[in-house]
């Protein structure tokens, strides 16, 4: 399941360059599809612009439709990743969930892209 549609982008204004914009998002939920308990995390996304950037609202609001989705985290981090780069096509990106513990058991995803065309490079990160 994708809520893709949800996300807008504007231009990057400064597509000449590489640079790493941060974005923090301290209150991701989604719900565990075997238990239907809410699953609580951090998610740290990374990125090399090319030509568009994400914008924050529209971030906020298609991550806020996870609350009633019940998927796994490694599910829920790579379609976040799929979904971000299918609208921003970027040069590299990383998506780090991090999960609060359950049943005493920390679990972070880490799930990584870079464009076909972008030099072989170390991750920024």
């Amino acid at each position: 399941m994708s809520f893709r549609d949800v996300l807008e982008t504007f231009d990057n204004p400064f597509p000449q360059r590489n640079y790493v914009i941060e974005t923090i998002c301290p209150e991701f939920t989604s719900l565990c599809p075997k238990t239907g308990q809410p699953d609580f995390g951090t998610l740290t996304i990374s990125y090399i612009p090319d030509r568009r950037c994400f914008e924050l609202k529209s971030l906020k609001l298609y991550l806020q439709q996870y609350r009633n989705h019940g998927a796994f985290y490694e599910a829920v981090t790579n379609t976040i990743l799929d979904d971000l780069v299918a609208v921003t096509q970027p040069r590299w990106m990383k998506i780090v969930g991090a999960f609060t513990p359950r049943g005493g058991i920390r679990t972070s995803v880490i799930t990584e892209y870079t464009a076909p065309d972008s030099p072989p490079t170390q991750s920024p990160r």
